[in-house]
């Protein structure tokens, strides 16, 4: 699944749970965030260790 469609399923799933617009306007800039560094690649190509490098430089 590309990471754009996962963070549509995501971000549905959340919507129907009732969490907040703020929260769900969050998550979608972390989710922007993660497509700018990674592109809008397979789920299943991104390893842990490229995960943890992308937190660490995420983190102001």
């Amino acid at each position: 699944m590309l990471l754009s469609k996962a963070w549509e399923t995501y971000e549905s799933d959340k919507r129907i749970e009732g969490f907040s617009q703020q929260t769900l306007k969050a998550y979608k800039l972390q989710s922007t965030l993660l497509l700018r560094y990674f592109k809008d690649v397979n789920v299943d190509t991104i390893s842990t260790v490229q995960q943890n490098i992308w937190q660490s430089r995420a983190k102001p």
